[in-house]
């Protein structure tokens, strides 16, 4: 498909060729998943709506629910306010939840409607909750729809009740998958520190299949907890694009201090996470749990490291995940070849130059806001052992013959993402085994009959 993909690159500013990324709606939508009970509602058209349901759904492979405001020429012309209100009344009316998070398409931002005061002038029932991000698909990108809905819980919801600060330390786990954010909190569990987490997805996009369709499973953060997120003593962020925004949102109202931290994929980002987590409690135990586990991957590191030692990679997806895994293939002694993300940010490419530097790694590309054809183009210039990505890579890895690896958003080809993390120790083993797993699967399919071992 992509095999006319030419080797001479050249400068687009005007033209994306198959986008790294995706638009800020279905971060927001994502988001706003992680609060309990809660219904997402884009304000735009129906097809907006539909695409974003249909992108989550085909990713998590659960039904992804959410309402529109459904605009038709009429709103195009004189705004959506009729549109919003009718529409945030019949939800509460026909669908019960205990909170709906509304956010902006391309259109409605266009237009210009006023969120604010639309949803002022709304009757709606006293004991329900309305929150909203700003989430215009022509800037930014999903993570950055993330980002705005995040914030957003803390602007609309977050209070300060208390004097003195509770114990609590709010977790803001970043774009990541069910399965991590119930890791995240696995591990927060293991160190016994009282947290609350948001947004929190697990339990809501993979929720177990009970024989019965539940619209608001028992997952997610609740408003109550997203209230006392006020009265904390401390932020941790996890993934800088994703979270932090949230996080100063909350040092700039409450005073809480925040602390921005990678996503704690590999074994590096994991030491620094809890070590974190240490130094704001004062405690010096590290669960014996966790040390087995920190082992167990140090052990499996060393034993197969000829299998991806000096393998060179290229990395593509989100810049929060990418920053992380640029990291730990480092650790493993790969080459990160070239590392790219469709999302903007001067940030990235600082982050990711330093950790070059620091290895000393010569020759190696890093681009923010660029496309999957500028990376088929730098491939085929100069080829890789292995790709990492989302689904969309598959097209690059069929074309240039390049085993492929799995990670971030979207995967519609493939499960298990929503149950098995790939953060923490567990996770970073995981990653170890696909990782080696594919380089050897590949080594099998194209090695001479006199090279095809049994033991590798």
């Amino acid at each position: 498909m992509l095999n006319y993909t030419t080797k001479e690159i050249k400068e687009r500013s005007a033209l994306v060729v198959n986008p790294a990324k995706t638009c800020q709606p279905i971060g927001a939508m994502y988001a706003a998943l992680g609060i309990n009970k809660c219904l997402p509602h884009s304000h735009g058209s129906q097809g907006c709506c539909s695409y974003h349901r249909m992108h989550l759904t085909r990713h998590f492979r659960d039904p992804i629910v959410a309402s529109t405001s459904s605009f038709t020429e009429g709103a195009c012309v004189f705004g959506g306010k009729s549109n919003l209100s009718k529409g945030l009344e019949t939800v509460f009316e026909l669908y019960n939840p205990d909170i709906v998070a509304v956010n902006t398409t391309c259109l409605s931002e266009t237009i210009g409607d006023d969120l604010t005061e639309i949803i002022k002038s709304t009757n709606l029932p006293e004991d329900k909750v309305v929150i909203y991000a700003n989430t215009p698909s022509y800037v930014g990108s999903h993570v950055t729809g993330f980002s705005n809905m995040t914030k957003a819980m803390v602007s609309h919801l977050a209070k300060k009740e208390r004097d003195v600060p509770s114990n609590t330390i709010n977790i803001i786990p970043g774009y990541v998958e069910p399965s991590d954010m119930g890791e995240i909190r696995r591990m927060l569990k293991l160190l016994d520190i009282p947290s609350i987490m948001f947004p929190d997805t697990s339990g809501v996009v993979n929720a177990p299949n009970k024989g019965k369709y539940e619209m608001y499973p028992e997952g997610g953060v609740t408003i109550e907890e997203l209230k006392a997120t006020g009265d904390s003593k401390a932020t941790v962020a996890l993934g800088s694009f994703s979270s932090k925004e949230a996080a100063y949102e909350l040092e700039k109202r409450f005073d809480i201090p925040p602390h921005i931290l990678k996503l704690p994929i590999g074994i590096k980002a994991t030491d620094e996470f809890l070590m974190s987590l240490l130094s704001l409690t004062g405690d010096v135990f590290i669960p014996e749990e966790l040390e087995i586990e920190r082992g167990q991957l140090l052990d499996v590191m060393i034993d197969v490291h000829h299998h991806y030692h000096g393998k060179k990679v290229a990395l593509f997806g989100d810049p929060d995940i990418m920053i992380a895994l640029t990291e730990f293939v480092i650790d493993l002694g790969m080459i990160p070849k070239y590392v790219i993300t469709g999302t903007p940010g001067k940030e990235f490419e600082r982050t990711i130059k330093g950790m070059f530097e620091k290895a000393d790694l010569k020759e190696c590309v890093v681009k923010a806001e660029a496309d999957l054809m500028t990376l088929h183009q730098l491939i085929k210039n100069e080829s890789v052992d292995l790709l990492i990505g989302n689904t969309y890579g598959k097209y690059i890895a069929r074309a240039e013959d390049i085993p492929l690896v799995r990670v971030g958003f979207p995967i519609l080809d493939r499960v298990g993402h929503s149950y098995f993390p790939t953060v923490g120790y567990k996770g970073a083993l995981r990653l170890i085994e696909k990782i080696s797993t594919a380089i050897l699967d590949k080594y099998d399919e194209t090695c001479p009959e006199e090279d095809f071992e049994l033991v590798m």
